[in-house]
């Protein structure tokens, strides 16, 4: 039977599995192995039409988990030939996706290969492969600006294509209804003017770095949208974009960015604990990991019961996902969302109840606590402080956000880039929403 090759970086297991699997089938049907790393596309697509007995059907989960197999092939000959990596991507629909280290491109394996075999043409992949090659050889002799590191630069891995492309960080927003719809009925020139016009209006003025940044990532992309159609009408074509100039325009107040894990496993459990007048029993284990050096936020969350229901499924282990909606009727053909309306009825009153001096006290004797059973003092650390100091402030502002915002309340997601860059976007958004002086004679 023909094994995944080993790659330099971690494969994501359910894509192993899948192509060990696939090679598993075409072995039995064939009567002898099938190489997915080198034998021809063509040749492979004629096995697999063997294991399928009929034509590829995208909606069949098993012919899915088919795909999948053959877009971890597709991944590792990749990989072969240009070092290529998986790197973790929530936007993508197997939770990672392709990088390659000398020039910045981004691939969904799965993709592919789900678009080349309902088209039954699995040799499509042999040319994606030769215009990977050729855009990586472009890069490399600098023909391609847009996509080369330059000369000198490290080459890039994991960690970079994840920082600028995975939406792992979260913040909640606040959106006025009627400038949402404005935005989405505007076209897109008159957004380019208005961003290009806030440009020169932020206070205190942005470098000429960061502006000829945004005017390359949000006037020149609004620019290449059709003129006579409104944002809205295309916002399947320009999802990030609709989404990022809903933020611009119609955000009212909201939240700082944190990581979705800190969200999920830190802040919103803090609000359904609440304050507790007493502890539950510790068991060896915890009093081990405290021991050991974990964090006491980090145990306290993990168990302390809540006092307040949760979902026990949903977004963020806060909102059932009957909860979610679309920021705005423009989205509803967009796949991956990353600006979407919850509903804060659940979390209102806790909010309301929420006092950030009463929760850093129980969290401070549930560390005493800990520091009695363990036979151990409490030691503050750093980390431990930056944590509860960034969890108090996320709260603080999700209760003025909710209990005192007038709008609906929205989860945005970013990249680490781009919450790096969020405090530079918000003098923009402040000079697009704010006043004109305009002078008369």
């Amino acid at each position: 039977m023909s094994q995944p090759a080993p790659q330099t970086h971690p494969v994501p297991q359910h894509v192993f599995q899948a192509q060990a699997q696939l090679a598993a089938a075409l072995e039995k049907v064939e009567g002898k192995p099938v190489d997915l790393l080198t034998t021809p596309w063509a040749e492979v697509e004629k096995s697999l039409a063997k294991l399928l007995g009929g034509p590829f059907q995208v909606n069949r989960p098993e012919h899915q988990a088919m795909a999948l197999g053959i877009s971890g092939a597709f991944a590792a000959r990749m990989a072969g030939e240009h070092q290529a990596f998986w790197f973790p991507n929530r936007d993508s629909p197997e939770g990672a996706t392709l990088g390659f280290p000398d020039a910045i491109i981004m691939l969904s394996p799965f993709g592919a290969t789900m678009d080349a075999l309902a088209q039954g043409k699995l040799t499509r992949l042999e040319d994606l492969s030769a215009d990977i090659r050729r855009s990586l050889g472009q890069a490399r002799f600098g023909a391609n600006p847009a996509m080369s590191l330059g000369g000198g630069q490290p080459k890039l891995g994991p960690a970079d294509y994840q920082r600028l492309f995975d939406p792992g960080f979260l913040q909640f927003v606040v959106l006025d209804p009627a400038k949402a719809q404005s935005t989405m009925d505007s076209k897109p020139d008159a957004l380019a003017r208005d961003v290009k016009d806030a440009l020169g209006r932020t206070q205190p003025p942005l470098p000429k770095e960061a502006r000829e940044q945004f005017e390359g990532q949000i006037v020149m992309s609004l620019q290449r949208l059709e003129p006579g159609k409104s944002l809205g009408e295309q916002a399947e074509r320009a999802p990030r974009l609709a989404e990022l100039m809903a933020h611009m325009v119609a955000t009212s107040g909201g939240t700082g960015c944190a990581p979705e894990e800190f969200w999920g496993e830190i802040v919103l459990p803090l609000l359904f604990i609440g304050v507790p007048a007493q502890f539950p029993p510790l068991d060896e284990d915890e009093v081990e990991a405290f021991k050991q050096g974990a964090d006491p936020l980090a145990l306290f969350v993990d168990v302390v019961p809540h006092a307040h229901q949760a979902p026990e499924e949903g977004l963020l282990g806060a909102f059932e996902m009957s909860e979610i909606g679309l920021a705005h009727p423009a989205f509803a053909k967009v796949g991956a969302l990353r600006l979407i309306q919850v509903n804060p009825a659940r979390i209102k009153g806790l909010l309301e109840q929420f006092d950030a001096d009463k929760t850093a006290d129980v969290v401070k004797r549930f560390s005493q606590y800990l520091s009695d059973k363990a036979g151990k003092p409490a030691q503050e650390t750093p980390q431990g402080k930056e944590m509860m100091n960034a969890a108090m402030l996320l709260l603080t502002d999700l209760k003025r956000a909710v209990t005192t915002g007038q709008g609906m309340l929205c989860l945005r997601r970013l990249t680490e880039a781009e919450a790096a860059s969020e405090q530079a976007l918000a003098l923009v958004r402040r000079a697009m929403q704010g006043g004109r002086i305009i002078l008369t004679s």
